[in-house]
């Protein structure tokens, strides 16, 4: 089933037909041309599956956020040690001394709740930038390719989560933008570490 999705290729066919010896035989010289589609479609899921900068950003919020939680975790097993000696040396204090220490050990908990609550509205906010950036990564190259090979629209297509039911697989042209993504990617790289390296020169 297709979903208003425009043919991929168009024909055009001349036949001319000539008599022989009383007879007619066909005789066809058939002439294709291929048309470029007005409209094509990326499969979202195999584009950042494949896609080195989006597996280049992954890597590293992943390798933050385990950063953080780690941090944390450190941090909250410092503060129930905390707690567990007070509750042993409670004993042993003045009334004005345990709840000075209670006020202390309340605050540094709403401390790390605090703490902890940033950090994770931090990690959202940052990869949804990151997100941000590679989206219009991909946007400014899918205009750019449009311009050059004259589609009128670009679909995006992600399994259980799209209009699109069904498309020509004539109409996908996921690898061509991975790969082409990918090597200005590749590109981009290799300048930037080429300018660390020459910063590292100076």
């Amino acid at each position: 089933m297709t979903l208003g999705l425009a043919a991929a290729s168009a024909m055009m066919v001349a036949c001319n037909q000539k008599p022989t010896n009383g007879t007619t035989a066909a005789s066809a010289d058939t002439e294709t041309t291929v048309a470029t589609p007005d409209i094509v479609y990326v499969n979202s899921d195999s584009l950042l599956a494949n896609y080195e900068y989006f597996k280049d950003v992954r890597t590293r919020l992943q390798s933050k956020a385990e950063q953080k939680e780690k941090d944390l975790r450190t941090q909250a097993e410092s503060f129930q040690k905390e707690v567990q000696r007070f509750q042993q040396n409670a004993g042993g204090m003045t009334q004005q001394q345990a709840q000075a220490t209670e006020q202390r050990l309340m605050q540094k908990q709403q401390q790390l709740q605090a703490l902890q609550q940033s950090s994770g509205n931090e990690l959202m906010t940052e990869e949804s930038e990151e997100m941000k950036k590679i989206y219009d990564r991909v946007e400014e190259y899918l205009k750019q390719l449009s311009n050059e090979e004259g589609y009128k629209m670009v679909l995006t297509y992600q399994r259980g989560n799209s209009a699109i039911l069904y498309g020509d697989s004539t109409l996908d042209i996921t690898t061509s933008v991975v790969s082409a993504l990918n090597k200005n990617y590749e590109s981009e790289k290799a300048e930037a570490d080429k300018k660390k390296t020459e910063e590292k020169k100076k």
